[in-house]
Formats: structure tokens, sequence, C-alpha cells
């Protein structure tokens, strides 16, 4: 298979799965493995084409963020917005800064941990749809600081690999009292600081590398993800208002037990 042709493939795979509860990260270890795409330069490479998932919500959410930043200093709803998104964000800014090198090192390329986080986090979205309180929080604006704050701690949980920053998160606050509409759109932005933080953090540590890497192919990857995630993120919120989040729940159980068999259960 060519390298332009896994470009394609990684890249559409990084679209459609980065805003979705199943895990991008989970399937590019896994399917870097099929394909035979690994080493450092394909670390890079998943690591600059997440920007162009990035770029799509950006695009799409485009007048709430131009609206945000115009009123932060005379509209109360776009400061606590900003508030929200923020304190979410920090947890990720201590802990992934603390804990990088460590998850990097000793947790990513291992499918089997891939396989055992689809399968957790599978039956933690089935739970959460099930003893989820009723819903009191229906925007990011209502939303109280302490919610925030914590919903940023359950996204931490997606630095093991497969277990979903946007399905942690979307659990976290499901459980918290945030609609599922709100949980979905409230992902979607905290998305922005932090995977272009942790994108930036990668690259900083893998820049003596980008001499080596094929910036066509890098390219490809990124415009194929900009455009597969535009299209999940504009029909993920109406989706999940009709049928919920065990879709992709049991999607997880399906695939993890699939990586499972296939690499063994331990060892």
């Amino acid at each position: 298979m060519t390298d332009t042709l896994n470009a394609l493939i990684l890249g559409l795979v990084e679209g459609l799965t980065e805003f979705l509860p199943i895990s991008s990260t989970g399937h590019m270890i896994v399917l870097g493995k099929v394909l035979g795409f690994t080493g450092e330069s394909s670390k890079l490479f998943e690591v600059v084409i997440q920007m162009g998932a990035i770029l799509a919500v950006c695009w799409l959410y485009r007048a709430k963020i131009l609206t945000t930043v115009r009123g932060l200093r005379s509209d109360s709803g776009a400061r606590l917005f900003s508030r929200n998104v923020l304190l979410a964000f920090l947890p990720a800014v201590v802990i992934g800064f603390a804990a990088h090198d460590f998850i990097k090192r000793v947790l990513f390329d291992s499918p089997r941990i891939v396989g055992w986080a689809f399968l957790v986090g599978g039956v933690a979205i089935l739970l959460a749809e099930r003893f989820r309180p009723r819903p009191s929080i229906d925007d990011t604006e209502s939303m109280p600081a302490a919610t925030a704050l914590k919903i940023g701690f359950f996204q931490c949980l997606a630095m093991i690999p497969g277990t979903s920053r946007s399905g942690a998160t979307i659990v976290g606050a499901l459980l918290l009292g945030v609609t599922r509409e709100a949980a979905t759109e409230f992902s979607f932005f905290l998305a922005i600081p932090t995977m272009a933080g942790a994108t930036a953090l990668d690259l900083w540590k893998a820049r003596h590398d980008l001499a080596a890497t094929d910036l066509h192919l890098i390219a490809i990857g990124f415009a194929v993800a900009f455009v597969s995630a535009l299209i999940v993120v504009k029909g993920l919120v109406g989706f999940v208002s009709r049928h919920g989040f065990a879709p992709f729940a049991w999607y997880r159980i399906l695939a993890g037990a699939a990586i499972l068999y296939a690499v063994g259960f331990s060892g």
C-alpha cells in the first residue's frame, strides 16, 4: 500500500473519530499497526493532522468564537463561556504537561491497552446514559465553575490511549447534569485549546524530526481530516439528541473485544 493511500486513510479516520466518543488515538494506534505506518515520522504525521480536525471545529463555530472574543469586555455570557472553557482546560495543562513523557513512553503503541480502554469506555458510556441525573444545565454559559473544572478532570482520563477525549468529557458532563446536546458542544469547544496545546507540545518535542517528514503526506492527511471532521461535527449534535450515545458505546465494546481477541487479553 502506498504512503499516499496510507495518508488518505489515516486522515479520514482521524477526522471521523476525533470528535466521536470512540477515541481517535486508539484508532490511529491500531490502524498504524495494521498499515505498517509506525515510527517517529508516523507519530509526527498523526500529531499534525489533528490540527485539521481542530480547524474544522473553529470553522463551523467561527461565529460563536468571534462573538465571544468581541464580547469579553461587555458581555457577561461571553465571559462565563470563556471562563468555563478555560477552567475545564486547566487540569489537562497541569496533568498533561507533567505526565506527557511517561504516557508517550509507556502507554502508546499498545493495541492491548487500546482494546481494554475501548471496552471500559463503552461500559462507562452505557452506565452514564442509564444513571445520569436529570439534566439541569443546557448551555456552557449557565454551567457553574465547579462543574466546568470537574469536566476538565474527567477529560484527563483520555490521556490513556483508547479512552477518548470527547468520550471522557461527555460522560463527565452527563454525570454532572449537563444535557446531551450541551455536553457534545462543550466537548467541541474544549477540544480547541486542549488539542492545540497538546499538538504544540508534541511538535516542539518532535521538532528535530520535521526535516525528515514528508510534507506532501502531511498535507494530504491534514486536508482529509479537516473535511471528514466537518461532516462529523455538523451532524453529531443532532444525532445524539435523537439516539443518545449508546450506539457509540456498543461500537466501542465490539471493537475492543475484537482488538483483544486479535492481540490477546493479557501479556
